[in-house]
């Protein structure tokens, strides 16, 4: 299966992501955005791909978002995405993108919806120790 994931490996959000896609057997296509940004266009194809606005799809903890005064609620998508692009920090992680569809994998866990059920072959659980898959590959809660 192609997986793409925009990857940050300081996020243990991101991290847990890309050891669930590993644990579904699938070797991703890692793509540490800070590094290599998305171009404007597959940006805005994974937002709307997602179900998500353009401010949605911003992160704000940890980022310039309030120095920049991206909390203007007059600016507009055009202006969220020039942002977005000078500052990939400001893209939130991590967007996986599969042939069953796109997520904003926030929890980690999303990415379960876009990856194959019968992957799954044992336990998962997070960095934090949060349970996510039971023995039997299950999805847990």
């Amino acid at each position: 299966m192609d997986v793409t994931i925009y990857h940050n490996p300081a996020c243990g959000t991101s991290r847990n992501t890309l050891a669930l896609i590993r644990h579904a057997g699938i070797e991703p296509n890692v793509i540490e955005y800070l590094k290599a940004p998305p171009t404007r266009e597959t940006l805005v194809r994974m937002i709307a791909d997602a179900g998500l606005t353009v401010r949605e799809a911003i992160r704000k903890k940890g980022t310039p978002y309030a120095e920049l005064g991206l909390d203007d609620e007059a600016l507009g998508d055009d202006q969220l995405l020039d942002a977005m692009l000078e500052h990939p920090i400001l893209i939130n992680r991590p967007f996986v993108v599969t042939p069953l569809g796109t997520r904003l994998s926030r929890p980690s866990e999303v990415v379960l919806d876009i990856l194959p059920a019968d992957a799954f072959k044992g336990a998962f659980t997070k960095e934090d120790g949060e349970p996510v898959l039971d023995e039997k590959g299950a999805r847990i809660g």
